[in-house]
Order: structure tokens, then C-alpha cells, then sequence
């Protein structure tokens, strides 16, 4: 055995994942991250400035200012605005895309696959269009205008999509923002060398970043996908390693841009792929659902049975699905794409195709997207597929398939078909509430990383804690991976519930936690929050709803987090951004925030009392609304 299978690797909530990790040849980030734990203690409290030639100037109590004299205030709430317009700007480059796609939709009188989503937002819009490609047109202009506006242009469809009592709220603290894209591009400006110095004025511009990427590269990116790739619909799926038969010329897709896949969905469910799949000796194409972009994917499987064959895992599960060696090609078009899979992709002889060049891999080739071209785009990756199957047979080295995973999961659940489910209105669920059959609702979304815990760790455990507390969990993102494989998003999950909820979800044949799939439906969490506001008439910030995002990740999870706090909720974290160096900064996310918006930031890296925090929150939420 080699010296790499005999090292640690970090703990797993999954724990057959772990087992095969740790019997793999080659490296991956659950080894690496064993050999990078000492961390810099400046970037952790995010006191280290670097921005001009006088630094990197690190802020200590016997220098608390940079040479030019910034405070430790100053740097830390630049560096976090930073970081949240770079996460924005993730955001807004997907639901771009997205409107181009359905404009090209629309110019060539495709297949609109999702017509009661596009005649809403039709009306929402105000759009008196009756034909439906004309529709379809301008409610992708509409959405491309406000991207596209200067920041001293407010965005129009904000008042068409927020929650009133929250409009009204973001209108008395004068955060509504600008163009989209210009509101990126001012937040980074704001944080360069020498310009603005002022903390409260930097915090208050994250929240516009977080109403915009909310509003739109979250919520209108789920809607516009709905309208080119079918509305979720709710079903049983498998997931994990096992859903990888090697008999298929299997393609992984990585990324957050469903979308772009369109195109290639329809050419690999035709009879024409199938036969070339066969002349090679295949059973046909399979799609290997793989970080936020299979999660959107098994959201919408039922559209897409023939060539879906399941969502694997979450970005750190990404590389062992890779070192089955059952892959033969990945096509990756976003973030989420570890640069661990690159040299572990050579070993196996996969090829590696990005989609889009803003996330080019080191060993990829590129066939950048284009609307125009791309059944072009669609043949190529269909051609190397092929191509890459017939080369690599040899490669197969799936040993844990039948046993990762699970076979039950419930997806598709959206705020529509969840609604529909409860039979087209939220009474029942809020009748359950109102019971104390159900607690509370708690929103665990996010990312997954290897140090709270481990892989998937916090997230699962804290999970348990709250299902026992019977507080249902609806999760969106990575954490949906690492929960649904498992087995906490399958009907017999209820018996890990309290009894109240565990009685609710037999009752009704459904998990105590429900998956909503990628990161971008985070999104669609806060629809259903502003739908059961409106039915109960009250502000979102009064519900027993809180948010944790316990394994985030990157700058797109400090977006996400700005949408939550401007909405008001309460959010947890399990690790701190790099804000601790700052009392100012850190006591206007956790203390002065709830008097700004409603919302608050909570750290704490203990389980159980993050789950009694929670739990608390919840509890006094329900006594606001005379339900205790």
C-alpha cells in the first residue's frame, strides 16, 4: 500500500465516502486539508490589508492602524464587502446567462418547457404579450435591463418581487440597489486603496448586494430555469455512487448553470445518441449529476429520466466520483470545480471540457458557450464522450457503487409543488405550526468544507438535533449532498424525528428534511417564506423561521448570507468570516442588525447549542405570534 492510502484523511458524516477516500491512490482535498490546519490568524479575523505597496499591513493592539491609517474597522469591513460583491457578482453571471439562454429560446421558437412559470412571470412583469415566445423575449429583456443598469438607476423588478412588508423596510433604510452588475462593480471601487473608509457605509452596501443577488441571481435564476428546463416535480431518486453504471458512456457535469445544459439534455435523450452509444459497445448516455448543477438537474429529473442517472455528491465528494474511474467526461461551466479533480481526471484518462471561460481549468478544454452555437457545443461533448469511453475502459475501479448513497431520496420540491402537495395552500402546513406539530422551520443551506467537523459533519449533526427538536429542515445546496446521501431526505428518515414531526412525516409519507435542491434555491426558500408571511399577514422576520448555513464556503455563501440578513432572519454560521477583528463590524452583524433589518448573524461552532439557540429563537418567534 502506498504511503498516501496509509494517511488521514479528514472525518466524514458519510461515512462509506470516507472509507473509499481513504483507500484511494490518488490525493484528494480530505487528505490535503490534513496538512493545511494551521491557519493565518490575521486572515482569519480579516486584519490583514494588502491593497497598496506600504502592506500587507497586519493590525496587532500595539499597531492598530495600517501605514495609510486604516483601522482594524475599516479593513475588516472592506475585505467582507469584497468578498460579498465578488460572491454577488457569481450570482449575477448566472441568472445573465440564464435571460440570454431564454432570449435565444425565444429567437428560435424552442420548446418552452415550463409555460405556467413564464406566463407568471409575464404577469408579474406586466407583460401583455399573448404569444408565448414574445413573452418569453421580454421578460428576458426585462431582467437583462436591470442587470445592466448604472447604479444610480434603481432596479424596476424589485418592487414586482419583494415581499412588501420588506420593500417597504429596504426603501427607510435606502438600500434598494442600483444595476445589479454596477453594484458589483462599486462595491469593489468602494474597497480599493484609499477610498472608503467608512464601515457602516460599506455593511449597508453588502445589504443591497444581498437584495440584489437574492432577487435575482437566486430567485429569478430557479424561475428562468423552470421556464427553459420544466418546473420540479415531486418523486423519489436515487443517489450516491451506486447511481454510476459502467455500462453507460457516463458525462459528469459540474457548475451552477443548468441552463447551459439544455441543449445537451435534448440531443442525449434522442434515439440518434442512443444508437451511437450502442455502436461502441454502450448501453447510452448518462448524465452524472455532481455539485449545485446536479442538484438543479435532480430537481428537475422527472423531465429527464432517460439520461439522468442521479445527483453523486457535493463539491468534496466530486473527486472520489472521479476515482471510480467509471467517468469518461466532465464538463464543468462554473465554481464549485475543484482544481483537486484535475490531476486525479489525468490519472483516469478523463477528459475535461469548461463551457465557460470565467472557470477554466487548468487541463480542460475550453468550448466557450454561446446561445448561437450551441448545438455546435452539444456535438462536440457528445463526439469526446465517445471518443473518451472507447480509450479508457480499463479505468473502472467502482468498488463501493451498490452501497454509497441512497436509494429513496425525495427531490423536486420547490415552493410550487410543495405547495401543491399541501393541496395548493399553505394552511395545512401552517395549521401543523399553529399545533406545535411542527416546531419551526429551519433553513440549513450552503455549502459544504472539510472544517467544521468535517465533511458534511456540523451539517448533519446539527440537522438530527433540529429534526429531534421537531423542527422541520429544508435545505438547499451542498448541504442537500451530504444529507441526502445519508439518508436524511428519505421518508424513513422520519424515524430519527421528534415525535410530533416523525408523526407529520408518516403521516404524509415524506422526510423530515426536504430538498430544495442546488444553492440557488435558497432562493426559493425565501419565496415560500414571503408566501406563508403573506398568508399569515405578517412580515417575514416574524415567522418561526431561522437559517443556518453551518459548512459555508466561499464568497457566494457571504452573498447568500446578505440576502438572509436583509430579509431578516436569523443566521447561523459555524465559522466566523473574517470579521472578528473588528468589534464594530462583528457587533452590527450580531446585535445591531436586528434593529436595522430583523435579522442577525449567530457564531457558534458547538451543535448542540446552536441548536438550542435556534430551537429558542423559534420558540419565541411562535410566542410572538401568540402560538405559545
Amino acid at each position: 500500500m502506498s504511503e498516501l492510502t496509509t494517511c488521514a484523511v479528514c472525518p466524514s458524516a458519510d461515512t462509506i465516502l470516507s472509507q473509499f477516500i481513504a483507500g484511494l491512490e490518488v490525493e484528494t482535498s480530505h487528505h490535503r486539508v490534513e496538512s493545511q490546519k494551521v491557519k493565518c490568524g490575521f486572515g482569519l479575523q480579516g486584519v490583514c490589508c494588502r491593497l497598496c505597496t506600504n502592506g500587507p499591513c497586519r493590525i496587532t493592539p500595539t499597531s492598530p492602524r495600517g501605514v495609510c491609517g486604516a483601522s482594524a474597522d475599516t479593513i475588516v469591513a472592506r475585505n467582507f464587502l469584497r468578498a460579498v460583491a465578488a460572491g454577488s457578482g457569481c450570482y449575477i453571471h448566472v441568472v445573465e446567462n440564464a435571460a440570454r439562454n431564454l432570449k435565444a429560446l425565444a429567437a428560435s421558437h424552442g420548446e418552452i418547457k415550463g409555460p405556467a412559470t413564464l406566463d407568471k412571470l409575464a404577469a408579474l412583469f406586466g407583460i401583455a404579450a399573448e404569444d408565448p415566445y414574445q413573452k418569453a423575449d421580454q421578460v428576458a429583456d426585462r431582467v437583462l435591463g436591470d442587470l445592466h443598469r448604472p447604479s444610480y438607476e434603481k432596479m424596476r423588478l424589485v418592487e414586482k418581487l419583494a415581499y412588501g412588508p420588506r420593500l417597504e423596510q429596504w426603501r427607510k433604510l435606502n438600500i434598494l440597489p442600483g444595476g445589479a452588475k454596477s453594484e458589483v462593480f462599486d462595491g469593489v471601487v468602494k474597497t480599493s486603496t484609499n477610498l472608503n473608509s467608512d464601515p457602516l457605509d460599506m455593511l449597508l452596501h453588502c445589504l443591497r448586494l444581498g437584495i440584489s443577488t437574492g432577487l435575482y441571481g437566486l430567485t429569478l435564476t430557479n424561475l428562468l430555469n423552470d421556464i427553459l428546463l420544466g418546473e420540479p416535480v415531486i418523486r423519489q431518486a436515487p443517489v450516491g455512487l451506486r447511481v454510476i453504471d459502467t455500462g453507460f458512456v457516463n458525462i459528469m457535469i459540474t457548475g451552477h448553470q443548468h441552463s447551459m445544459f439544455a441543449d445537451l439534455q435534448a440531443k442525449l435523450q434522442t434515439e440518434a445518441a442512443a444508437s451511437r452509444a450502442r455502436a461502441i459497445g454502450a448501453k447510452g448516455f448518462r448524465l452524472i449529476g455532481c455539485t449545485c448543477v446536479g442538484q438543479d438537474l435532480q430537481l428537475r429529473g422527472e423531465h429527464y429520466q432517460t439520461i439522468f442517472a442521479g445527483h453523486a455528491g457535493n463539491n468534496f465528494t466530486s473527486e472520489a466520483v472521479l476515482a471510480t474511474g467509471a467517468i469518461d467526461l466532465v464538463v464543468s461551466e462554473f465554481n464549485c470545480t475543484l482544481p483537486g479533480i484535475e490531476p486525479i481526471a489525468a490519472e483516469f484518462m478523463v477528459r475535461m471540457i469548461c463551457i465557460d471561460d470565467l472557470a477554466k481549468k487548468a487541463n480542460a478544454d475550453l468550448f466557450q458557450y454561446d446561445p448561437e452555437t450551441v448545438a455546435d457545443l452539444s456535438e462536440y461533448i457528445i463526439a469526446n464522450a465517445i471518443q473518451s469511453y472507447q480509450k479508457r475502459r480499463s479505468k473502472v475501479n467502482i468498488r463501493l457503487a451498490d452501497s454509497h448513497g441512497d436509494d429513496g431520496v425525495v427531490t423536486g420540491v420547490s415552493e410550487s409543488s410543495l405547495r401543491d402537495f399541501l393541496g395548493g395552500t399553505w394552511k395545512p402546513l401552517v395549521e401543523l405550526i399553529a399545533a406545535g406539530k411542527i416546531k419551526g422551520i429551519a433553513g440549513v443551506v450552503g455549502c459544504s468544507n472539510l472544517t467544521a467537523k468535517g465533511h458534511d459533519v456540523f451539517t448533519v449533526e446539527l440537522t438530527k438535533e433540529l429534526i429531534q427538536r421537531d423542527i422541520i429542515v429544508l435545505s438547499a445546496g451542498c448541504t442537500s449532498g451530504g444529507l441526502e446521501n445519508v439518508g436524511l431526505m428519505s421518508p424513513k428518515a422520519a424515524a430519527l424525528a421528534g415525535d410530533n414531526l416523525r408523526e407529520v412525516c408518516e403521516a404524509l409519507n415524506i422526510p423530515p428534511v426536504l430538498n430544495f435542491g442546488p444553492c440557488l434555491a435558497i432562493g426559493r426558500l425565501e419565496l415560500v417564506a414571503a408566501e406563508i408571511a403573506q398568508f399569515l399577514g405578517v412580515d417575514i422576520p416574524q415567522l418561526p423561521l431561522v437559517l443556518s448555513a453551518p459548512q459555508w464556503l466561499e464568497e457566494q455563501a457571504l452573498a447568500d448570507g446578505a440576502f438572509g440578513l436583509a430579509l431578516g432572519l436569523p443566521l447561523h454560521l459555524a465559522i466566523p468570516p473574517a470579521i472578528t477583528g473588528s468589534e464594530l463590524v462583528t457587533r452590527v452583524l450580531t446585535e445591531d442588525m436586528v434593529g436595522l433589518t430583523g435579522g442577525r448573524l449567530i457564531l457558534e461552532d458547538d451543535v448542540i447549542k446552536t441548536a438550542d439557540l435556534l430551537e429558542e429563537i423559534i420558540v419565541a418567534k411562535r410566542r410572538g405570534l401568540g402560538l405559545e
